[in-house]
């Protein structure tokens, strides 16, 4: 019977050389990253013909190692170089995939003493925000590499390497292939990690891979002294094949009885009763029977009936597999028993057995990894963010704070980039951070107007803005949810910044001389109104068989003196922060008249002219809007320069 020697031999024969027939197929579906591999190099190694690509896309962090010459010369290409992570606790991989899709995942490791201290490391690998496996290897020269069956529910998976206080982390190669979705089901959130994947009729000590196994699957030889093997010649195209396509080469041997008269055993002990499994057993008739001969036999798992009877098609596959997790036991023993109306003994060709990985715990919402993901793009934030923002909850990225309600996906509530010499505006994507709730910004470079996005955030109870170099007004909004209460606010040392339009009035000499004579005005007047000449393309329209290029001034005024002249206008206000984004700052100066200063702006893709009066008797203000009322006549932005030019 097989005992313990069925896993252990198979951890000994990854290590042994592995052997293919190169045979054509198609690789889509197949992403194979040799790591470490220097940037935009890639090959295609010559024993399996993969073809690999350099990792470097893939992660940001590592240093790429080679392995000593005597491992290099005894190894395939791809475990030639491979990347070392000596900074940071967790440095992760984050490889576009097709969600909801099957993919086999295997990360390869070869240690082959390339730091020179002959130490070998222990370490975790994580698959998004679960555990994967704890990496421990036995020899230096040894190839160990470690499968998981998984189906991503993103369109992207972030494969992690975490330092655990036992030696340097690294990887040599990663490969994923895409299944068949029909394939290798689970009856819950879990994924499938491989816990052995034999060939069971081989006689020799090879593992096949592609290109015999379309989906790359790796498959050790063992045999039994228990069994004897039977054999035929079989290729790919004679071999009728089901969704799980076992390779040709596999399924044109078998193992039977010894003693014909026996059942065929095969056997594996389990860490704890807790651990759940999944089997999948191939077979195929590699004897073309006379018309006397009949092999029919059940199988059972720990005596207990399991499946039966099966009769193994000529060139056919077969496979059975757990409709459910087998566990409960410490040790699981299938047996498959002749049938008496059977003339030959059991046959089997292959056998996988995956242990269930609980990977429940959820990644972030898809929505806050975009967009967090984004703000540390645009501002090329200096820390380790890598791998999922929140989750585990030990490597949430530095300067976030997460919440985890029940079985949703978790959410950023808190983003603190204080001190971290960020420059430019605001980013637009703090807005996708819907469920905001804490935003440092403070002590940073940072420009421009408040974005009035920021007042969106319904959730948000606190902003720091301090010490930035901001202008213009602190929207409104924010400056009444802090008046109430809701918000603590902070914005102070931002000397152009002004709270409420006032305050900006003592400001505007020194912004017109840094803004070389472009002024920042305020709108501010005795009618405490903002006036807004709007030069509109689109009014010429009734007049245009009279003159070319004609546009009307439209005026809106909110009046305030009860004899002012009516005036007719769009109904339309405008605030402070609106002025400031239509004319972009007030960045163009189209001239200067008795009565205030006009600049050049765009609504709705509508070329205007914005005038703002700055002196403040009634008697100007009267004359303001007599010159408001005024249709002017031009062609082009260039007339309405020459209309406004100082005299």
């Amino acid at each position: 019977m097989m005992r313990n020697s069925l896993h252990s031999l198979f951890l000994f024969l990854k290590a042994l050389t592995i052997v293919v027939i190169v045979q054509a197929q198609d690789q889509s579906g197949f992403i194979s990253l040799d790591c470490g591999l220097p940037e935009k190099a890639s090959y295609t190694e010559d024993t399996t013909g993969i073809y690999y690509i350099s990792d470097s896309n893939f992660i940001d962090s590592g240093v790429s190692m080679n392995v000593s010459p005597e491992d290099k010369a005894t190894h395939q290409k791809q475990l030639a170089y491979l990347r070392s992570f000596p900074d940071g606790s967790r440095n992760c991989y984050k490889i576009d995939v097709a969600s909801l899709t099957k993919y086999l995942i295997r990360a390869n490791f070869l240690y082959g003493n390339y730091d020179g201290l002959n130490q070998l490391p222990q370490f975790d690998l994580h698959l998004g925000a679960n555990l994967w496996e704890t990496v421990k290897l036995t020899n230096s020269s040894w190839s160990y590499s470690t499968e998981i069956i998984h189906t991503p529910s993103l369109d992207y998976v972030h494969i992690c390497l975490v330092n655990t206080g036992k030696g340097i982390p690294f990887i040599s190669a990663l490969e994923l292939r895409m299944l068949d979705n029909k394939t290798y089901d689970v009856q819950s959130s879990g994924s499938l990690a491989s816990f052995l994947r034999f060939d069971l009729g081989s006689t020799t000590n090879l593992t096949y891979r592609y290109q015999d196994d379309v989906y790359d699957r790796l498959w050790d030889s063992v045999t039994l002294k228990q069994w004897k093997q039977l054999s035929s010649t079989l290729s790919n195209g004679e071999l009728s094949q089901n969704h799980y396509k076992p390779p040709a080469v596999v399924m044109s041997t078998a193992a039977t009885p010894a003693n014909s008269s026996a059942s065929l055993d095969l056997m594996w002990e389990s860490n704890n009763v807790g651990e759940q499994y999944y089997v999948y057993m191939h077979f195929n008739e590699v004897q073309k029977l006379a018309a006397n001969q009949t092999r029919s036999f059940n199988v059972t798992m720990n005596g207990k009936f399991w499946y039966g009877p099966l009769v193994p098609a000529y060139q056919s596959t077969t496979t059975i597999y757990s409709p459910s997790a087998e566990t409960g036991a410490t040790s699981y023993t299938i047996s498959l028993f002749r049938t008496e109306k059977s003339s030959l003994p059991p046959i089997v060709n292959a056998i996988e057995i995956y242990l269930v990985k609980d990977f429940s715990q959820l990644e972030t919402h898809q929505d806050d990894v975009a967009a967090i993901t984004n703000i540390k793009d645009s501002y090329n934030v200096a820390r380790n963010w890598q791998g999922d923002p929140c989750t585990p909850i030990a490597y949430m990225w530095e300067g976030l704070n997460c919440s985890f309600e029940g079985n949703s996906a978790s959410r950023i509530t808190s983003l603190d980039l204080s001190s971290s010499g960020l420059t430019g505006q605001i980013s637009s994507y703090i807005s996708k951070l819907t469920m905001l709730q804490y935003l440092d910004l403070s002590n940073n470079s940072l420009s421009g107007s408040i974005p009035y996005f920021l007042t969106q955030l319904r959730s948000l109870k606190f902003l720091n803005l301090e010490n930035n170099n901001f202008t213009g007004l602190v929207p409104s909004e924010l400056l009444d949810r802090s008046k109430k209460g809701s918000l603590s606010l902070s914005v102070g040392q931002n000397p152009n910044l002004c709270t409420f339009a006032s305050s900006c009035n003592q400001h505007i000499e020194t912004i017109e001389k840094k803004k070389n004579n472009v002024a920042i005005p305020v709108v501010a007047s005795v009618a405490g109104v903002l006036v807004l000449l709007v030069i509109s393309a689109a009014a010429i329209i009734f007049s245009v068989k009279k003159r070319k290029s004609q546009a009307a001034v439209n005026l809106h005024v909110k009046p305030k003196y009860p004899n002012e002249p009516p005036i007719k206008a769009k109904q339309r206000q405008y605030s402070y922060n609106e002025l400031v984004r239509i004319t972009n700052n007030f960045e163009r100066l189209l001239g200067e008249g008795g009565f205030g200063k006009v600049y050049h702006g765009i609504i709705d893709d509508t070329e205007v002219a914005v005038k703002i009066l700055f002196q403040t008797s009634e008697y100007v203000y009267q004359q303001f809007l007599a010159e408001a009322s005024i249709v002017i006549i031009c062609k082009n932005v260039s007339t309405l320069e020459q209309h406004f030019k100082p005299s």
